[in-house]
């Protein structure tokens, strides 16, 4: 590949980015809290009890009502679950994610429509997606009768 000036323009606005990114009050505002999280204890113990409880629950799923645990593994899994989201770390990390991938979304859409205004950006969010009957990222070439 050959270098020129504007490929080396491009990749130096492409750092420079990603620092803004990197060094934005979301990020920094995830990094705290994913920090939090992993440094308490009673919130990392819900999380891996949650997680440990998720590996029964998918033996179970393959068998169904069938399963001689199915009725207490699916009351348990759902008191785990309510029990890890309840956890205001947990919650609050949940938040600042969602917020970093806000305005991930909304980068990736201002980088997309400068190339054309007919470019999919599959953010996931209905926001950005209201254009179009699927997420954005279907790659049926609108066989899902999206707008593509």
């Amino acid at each position: 590949m050959f270098a020129t000036i504007e490929g080396i323009e491009l990749l130096d606005s492409t750092d420079e980015l990603s620092k803004m990114i990197l060094l934005s009050e979301d990020t920094q505002n995830y990094l705290d809290k994913y920090k939090k999280l992993r440094s308490t204890k009673e919130s990392m113990d819900k999380i891996n009890r949650f997680a440990k409880l998720k590996e029964l629950y998918e033996e179970v799923q393959r068998f169904g009502r069938y399963h001689p645990d199915y009725s207490r593994v699916m009351k348990e899994i759902r008191e785990r679950k309510r029990e890890m989201d309840m956890d205001p770390n947990v919650a609050q990390f949940r938040i600042a994610e969602n917020n970093v991938q806000s305005l991930l979304d909304e980068v990736s859409k201002i980088i997309g429509h400068s190339v054309s205004e007919h470019v999919k950006i599959p953010t996931g969010n209905a926001f950005f997606d209201s254009g179009s009957s699927c997420s954005g990222g279907c790659g049926s070439g609108g066989g899902c009768s999206c707008s593509a």
